[in-house]
């Protein structure tokens, strides 16, 4: 009866999307637990006429082994520079290093940017430098390392430039340009439904990967998913969709933890992979030292033994001999494996497995590089061993013919790893860094033009507000619980800082397209890399009719260059919101988003605060950035990585100037 009733909750939670089986704490109760979980298994691959044709195809093949992928901001100031470069060797040799490698990267682009203006997903990838062909170089240069690529897909992206053609249609294009090997499905749980069909015309061999939690009956089409926010029990679940097709690849994440171990804990239990991911959309939620140490030292063991953690030879949740630590049982080729956790923040140390023992069979500790310890008496054999806090273990039993000729060097190259293993669990905090302000002349109060407004210096709290969203907003001295780990993504966030400012002067109104054209006309200035620089001028003037209105498509250093000529320089955000709040600022015949000196960085990611607000407003998804007028406190975060993407058709710029006085 107990045995019918876990199979009904079973089934219960696989029709609702659920991405998890909850072992019982008891373990007097595992047996039945497997049972029922076998008989699951069986008849929902019966009862959904389950075919794994998809699995078993050649071009497929990768799919088991691609378990830890990189989910990268492609605007990481370690991977592309402002010059346009690419630094794909850089960014691997530091994940070998830190991470133990990749088998697959996230080529993240377009959020949190989508929405400032008209662009849409599509053209993000575009206006990367060299654009697609660009891209693909890119692409090729991870394959020829054995990384393979992922490109976004954001289905709420509706309200934006449309393509005039479907998204499968967009998609399908953007995969064959860029030659990429999976699709990641950003919000979904399960993609468009003619997108696997025109992909397997397209382009053979690419993966569909789910953010969300797949049904069962989607495994079949879907051959990835994430393993997003399952609650981390005291024993370790059993990832349901892993359960039900051994090949199907399955990445746990929680992208705002600073404690990895108890994803990296049902990777280990569940022969599933890792999502590292430290960039968060601009905010840093680097990886501490330990959980670092963790993931390099299993990897090598899933990567040699793929076939045991695909195949049909598990057995999850098998006894061992120390309070809070749990092992799965991997089986085939004539090996048998172990993987176990500690859940303790105490050493586990001593008699961990006692196994039956297989004539022939020898013992290794794979973790620590080296032959288990332990007396074999009455056809059992004692493991024993250590884990660390919070730790992992792993032991393989099986005849000398069947562990490779190189086993000795795999040891070997474990007992390194475990060499320099390290336990530190400090965040590895990364400081935001302000740049500078470039100074003026300064200017007596009877030389300021009518187009200027006067400001007095002053110390005061500045009133800050923005809208609470993945990229966060300057991390430095933001009040505690402002930050996205926090949860409550979308409200409108408030609260002052001490600010001062000396006395300056501001433009009344931004820089227009008509100014702009005469600053080229009479200095000649071209920035270094024109991608999308005053994008729809020709040469050198803007469209008629739109003389008066402020120039747009210029960047930072577009803004800057300007200023300087002028004798001036861009107003930091406590200016700016010191005047606008004292209705020192007028607008012209369109409202648009304004650069300040507000540029931060953190050694990866670079960002201005915009103020102001736009005329422009992209509907229809709570995930796009703020548009429409704003208040005079708002800022709003904007990611800078290269001139082609930093160039935005609703972001332009007015001039301040230092004054003389107190």
């Amino acid at each position: 009866m107990k045995t019918m009733r876990m199979l009904a909750i079973f089934s219960g939670m696989a029709s609702l999307g659920f991405q998890a089986f909850h072992p019982p704490t008891d373990p007097a109760e595992w047996t039945a637990w497997r049972e029922s979980l076998a008989r699951w298994r069986e008849e929902t691959r019966r009862g959904t006429g389950y075919d794994d044709a998809l699995y078993r195809r050649p071009e497929f093949a990768w799919v088991s082994s691609c378990r830890y992928l990189l989910f990268l901001m492609i605007g990481d100031r370690k991977f592309l520079d402002p010059a346009g470069r690419y630094d794909v060797e850089g960014i691997l040799e530091e994940g070998e290093r830190e991470f133990g490698g990749y088998d697959g990267v996230v080529l993240w682009h377009a959020y949190p940017q989508l929405g400032f203006d008209d662009r849409n997903q599509f053209d993000f990838y575009r206006d990367l430098p060299g654009g697609l062909e660009g891209l693909r170089g890119v692409s090729r240069r991870f394959r020829s390392r054995g990384v393979r690529v992922f490109v976004d897909y954001n289905p709420w992206d509706t309200g934006t430039r449309r393509e005039g053609k479907s998204d499968v249609e967009a998609l399908v294009e953007l995969v064959r340009a860029v030659e990429a090997d999976g699709i990641f499905l950003d919000t979904l749980a399960q993609g468009p439904g003619e997108l696997r069909a025109e992909l397997d015309v397209a382009r053979p061999g690419v993966v569909l990967e789910s953010e969300l939690a797949l049904k069962p009956g989607d495994v079949a089409t879907h051959h990835m998913e994430w393993a997003q926010g399952v609650p981390d029990r005291e024993v370790p679940a059993v990832l349901l969709n892993r359960w039900l097709e051994r090949r199907h690849m399955m990445h746990c994440i929680r992208r705002w933890n600073r404690d990895h171990t108890g994803e990296l804990h049902m990777a280990w239990m569940n022969g599933a992979g890792m999502l590292v991911w430290e960039n968060v959309f601009g905010t840093w939620v680097g990886w501490n030292a330990r959980d670092r140490s963790i993931l390099r030292s299993l990897l090598p063991i899933q990567r040699r033994y793929g076939e045991l953690f695909s195949g049909e030879g598990w057995t999850p949740i098998v006894p061992t001999e120390v309070p809070r630590v749990y092992a799965s049982l991997w089986e085939g080729r004539g090996l048998r494996l172990w993987t176990l956790v500690n859940r303790d923040v105490r050493e586990a140390r001593g008699l961990l497995l006692r196994v039956p023992h297989r004539e022939g069979d020898r013992y290794y500790d794979l973790i620590a590089g080296a032959e288990a310890r332990g007396e074999l008496s009455e056809g059992v054999r004692r493991l024993e061993g250590a884990i660390r806090p919070r730790g992992i273990g792993a032991f393989l039993a099986g005849p000398p013919g069947a562990l490779g000729e190189d086993f000795g060097k795999f040891l070997d190259a474990q007992a390194a790893l475990e060499g320099r293993a390290e336990v530190g669990t400090d965040f590895p905090a990364r400081r935001q860094e302000l740049r500078p302000v470039e100074s003026t002349p300064r200017r007596l109060r009877d030389a300021v033009p009518a187009d200027m407004a006067v400001v007095e210096g002053a110390e005061f709290d500045l009133e800050v507000s923005f809208r609470m969203r993945e990229c966060g907003f300057y991390e430095d001295g933001l009040p505690e619980g402002l930050s996205p780990a926090s949860g409550r993504l979308h409200r409108i966030c408030r609260f002052t800082r001490p600010a001062r400012v000396g006395p300056f002067a501001i433009d009344r109104r931004p820089v227009t397209k008509a100014q702009y054209a005469d600053f080229l006309a009479r200095s000649g200035w071209r920035p270094r890399r024109p991608e999308n620089f005053l994008k729809g001028w020709r040469d050198g003037r803007p469209p008629e009719g739109q003389e008066d209105e402020p120039v747009v498509h210029v960047d930072l250093e577009d803004a800057r260059a300007y200023a300087r000529w002028s004798g001036k320089r861009l107003p930091t955000e406590e200016e700016w919101t010191r005047a606008a709040s004292g209705g020192r600022l007028e607008w012209g015949p369109v409202r648009v988003w304004e650069w300040t000196e507000s540029e931060r960085s953190d050694g990866r990611t670079r960002f201005c605060i915009l103020k102001g607000g736009a005329d422009w407003r992209a509907r229809g998804s709570a995930w796009y950035a703020d548009g429409g007028p704003q208040e005079a406190g708002f800022g709003a975060k904007y990611l800078l990585s290269w001139p082609g993407l930093d160039r935005c058709g609703t972001v332009g710029f007015r001039c301040a100037a230092d004054l003389a006085g107190p």
